[in-house]
This record gives structure tokens, sequence and C-alpha cells, in this order.
């Protein structure tokens, strides 16, 4: 119990002292007018009241990913709980906070738009590629993965609702409306009520553990990572799962830790907030807010299977993360909890999904500037669901790879262009540099080692992400020690 605790207590902590910290060096205006005043349009460009936006930013980051990745991650201990702290605070909330902040600062831009102007051309077509990539696999995730689930419900079984082809055209039909639809149409309104519902339904499993749970983590298991010496059991080796912690755990939990994909996100609510100092509550907030779901079902993975290791594994084998919801969230939460179980894995993710692919809209509109008319929204936004659907044919694990690639690239990616802005402002870039320092080690390692990479051993792609992670901190020093650093107020 105490980990846990102390792990949500850090992130507390994180949001109330570390956040304003890093709020003093991003030039944050409470007085400068917003891109929602000075471009109205009553489609995108809509006034929206902060705990609105928080809401919403949160349901649009949340999805199933700090639900997924964390149940995943719990096979390799609790040091997977480490992680989620400290790649949140330092990372990942930092990471959405400047994201938001570059977002409102340029007209509420998409992230190719913003990386043309601090570095050049080059760099803001590589961030549309990357940008755009990673948004169509995450709009096609988030349909084949509800649609799945959906369609084995044991509810539907012998009926046409069984059938996963009408799920994916209705989810299909669904995305194509909340794509094209002004913001206030169904966004803020239905998104704040599913945000509260994932924030209920987070609680609810965390008391229910607390109280419950047989084997919850312990600050033992922490350091036993470190020590093996004192660890018999099988069952709760630190590491159980004999995969390398450096660099899959880190590709495992992205979202709750940091995602690429929560920046391309960023200008639907940098297009909507009435003020600039709300984008540290907004963004850092709803990035904190995620930490605490990841640790929650991190910590159901590893506590709420009395077999340990050996019996969360074979849950995973047989159903995936979904089943483990399930059957967390009945066990613990009854009737009420399985309703909540099919939400959180069939609704959640289609709340990703569909600002995913209007994301993507805005990202291709932007770069091609093409204007906002109901026909020009129709001829981007026809042919990219029309190839999401035959997208959805492909093998759902292939499909998965690409995303969790290009979703730490583009983190990674984001952390540097955030490091010119705090360059360009000379205020303290190293808030954002040494995480993306650490985000390139961890990135040239994973695709150095990953069959959809170089298919290197692990002993040679290591050394490889580590030494080129050495060279851009070399590269670091070199260009901080040509300019003076301002001093923080």
């Amino acid at each position: 119990m105490l980990i846990f605790l102390i792990c949500i207590g850090l992130l507390v902590l994180g949001f109330k002292f570390y956040s304003p910290f890093v709020e003093r060096q991003a030039g944050i205006d409470p007085t400068a007018k917003t891109p929602q005043e000075r471009f109205t349009d009553g489609v995108d460009y809509v006034p929206v009241h902060p705990v609105k936006a928080f809401l919403i930013q949160f349901l649009n980051i949340a999805g199933v990913g700090p639900i997924f990745g964390p149940i995943l991650g719990a096979l390799y201990g609790p040091i997977a709980l480490v992680w989620i702290v400290i790649g949140n605070v330092l990372g990942g909330a930092v990471h959405d906070y400047f994201s938001g902040v570059m977002s409102i600062k340029e007209d509420g831009k998409s992230l190719p738009e913003i990386a043309g102007h601090y570095f050049n051309v080059y760099f803001k077509g590589a961030m549309l590629i990357f940008t755009a990539m990673l948004l169509f696999f995450v709009g096609v995730v988030f349909i084949m993965s509800p649609a799945g689930l959906l369609s084995n419900l044991d509810y539907f079984k012998d009926t046409f609702l069984s059938n996963n082809t009408f799920w994916v055209l209705l989810i299909l039909g669904y995305y194509f409306l909340a794509t094209l639809l002004p913001i206030d149409k169904i966004i803020t309104k239905l998104y704040p009520l599913f945000g509260l519902l994932m924030i209920v339904m987070t609680t609810s499993i965390a008391v229910a553990l607390l109280i419950h749970a047989p084997q919850l983590p312990t600050v033992d298991g922490i350091f036993a990572y470190f020590d093996h010496s004192h660890y018999n059991n099988d069952l709760l080796e630190p590491n159980p799962s004999g995969l390398p912690v450096w660099p899959l755990l880190f590709v495992t939990i992205t979202c709750g830790a940091i995602s690429g994909f929560h920046s391309t996100q960023a200008p639907i609510m940098a297009r909507c907030l009435t003020n600039e100092k709300y984008v540290r509550p907004v963004y850092y907030g709803a990035m904190v807010a995620e930490g605490v779901v990841a640790c929650v079902w991190a910590t159901a993975g590893i506590a709420a299977f009395p077999g340990g290791y050996i019996e969360l594994k074979s849950v995973l084998d047989i159903g995936g993360p979904g089943m483990v919801v399930n059957q967390v969230a009945t066990t613990y939460l009854g009737v009420a909890g399985g309703i909540m179980a099919i939400i959180a894995v069939a609704v959640f993710p289609i709340t990703s999904g569909d600002t995913a692919f209007r994301a993507l809209r805005l990202t291709i509109i932007d770069a091609f500037k093409i204007p906002q008319s109901i026909r020009n929204r129709l001829f981007v936004a026809i042919p990219i669901l029309i190839i999401a659907y035959f997208m959805t044919k492909i093998d759902f694990t292939l499909i998965w790879r690409y995303f969790a690639f290009s979703n730490m690239l583009l983190s990674t990616s984001v952390l540097w262009l955030a490091t010119k802005y705090l360059f360009d402002r000379g205020t303290f870039h190293w808030i954002v540099s040494i995480p993306a320092t650490i985000g390139t080690c961890v990135t040239v390692s994973y695709i150095m080692t990953a069959g959809i990479g170089f298919g290197l051993p692990q002993e040679l792609s290591q050394p490889v992400g580590i030494a080129v992670g050495v060279i851009c901190f070399i590269a670091l020093i070199i260009a901080h020690n040509k300019r003076k650093v301002a001093p923080v107020i």
C-alpha cells in the first residue's frame, strides 16, 4: 500500500511544486489575447470553460492508453510504478505542457507548423510525417480495439451485433461526424461527462484495491529490482518477465508516463482556452491525472492476481488487457464494475480515436493552408476514413508496433522542439533537453532492436542508443555554453 500512496503523492507534489517552476520558463502572459479571441470561427476556435477544457484534454489523451499500457507494464513488476511517476512528472507532463504553450503562442497551430517556425522546412516536413503517421495509427487502433471487444461480448452472441464489420462501420460513422462537426456540438458536451466517469472508475478501483487486493506492491519490491539476493519467490520476482526493462518498459508504458500522441491533441484545446494562464492546469494537470490512472492500473496488474506474474500472464494470453480490466472491475466492483469496464475498453478508446482523426484533419489543413469550409473538410476527412477502414483488415499487432514506435519518436521530437523554444527565450532549457536526450536514447535503442527496425541483439542496440544520447548531451553543453541563461524570476 505504501508504494502506491507514495506514487500518487509524488504526482500531486510534482504538479504543486514542479509545474510552477516549469511555467516560469515558458513566458505565459495572462493579458495576451488567445487564439480563441482572435480567430473565433464557430468550428474549432470556440471558447471553452477551463474545467471543461481540463476534462476534454484528459479524455483526449487518456482513452485506454493509461489502462492497457500499465497493465502490460505490470509484467515487469513494481519498477513499472517508478517509471510512471518519474516519466510523468519530469517528462510527460512537461512534454504536454509545452505542446500546449507552443500551440497557444502560435495561434493554435499544429505541430508541423510550429516546427517550421522554430527550425526549418525540413524539420517541419519530418514533423508532418511523424504527426500524420501517429494520428492515423491511433485512429485505426481505436477502431479495431473497441470493435473487437463489442463484437465479442456475450450479450451480443448469435446476433448481428457480433459482426465485427458492423461495429467498425458504426465507429467510423461516428468518427466522420465528430471529425467534421464544430467542437461544441459533440466533444464539449459529452467528453466532460466521460472524463468524470473515468475519474469515478479510477477512484473506485483504487479504493477497492487498497482494501481488498491480495498482494499490493511494496517498497521492498522496488529495491529488490536492484538487489535480487533476498528474492526466492518466483511469483514475486522484481522483473519476472525476464524482458529487458531498457528500452521495452519505456515503450510498453507510454500513456501515463510520456506519449507523443498527446502533443497532437494540444491544438484542439489551445484553440479554445480563454486565457494563457489555463495552460498549466489543463495540460500539465491532465497529464498528472493520467499518471494517477496509470498507477492505479499498474497496481491492479500487480496486486489483483494472487498467482502473481504467472496468473496475470495467463489472463493476458487469453484475452489481452481488456480481459484484465473486465476481471478486475467485476471482481472488486460487481455489476457496476462490469458496466464501467465495458465503457472503459469500448467507449474510452473511441473518444481518443475521434479526436485523433480530428487532429489529423487540422494538421493537414494547417500544413497545406486549406480554407475551413465544409466542402474542404469533407475532401480531407472522407479519404482518411476510407483508408482507415481498409487498414482495419491488417493484423492488429503490426499496427500496434508502428503506433508504439511513432509515439516514442514524436514525443522525443516535441521535447527537442520545446528545447529550441526555451533556447530562443534564454531560459532554463534543461527541463526539456534532458528528457529529450533520454528519449533519444530509448528511441534509438528500441528501433535498433525491434523487429520493425534493425533487429539487432540487445547487447548491441543498447550501447548504440546510449552513445547517441551522450553525443546529444555533449552538443547541448556546447550550445548552452555559447549563450547566457536568463535569470528565472
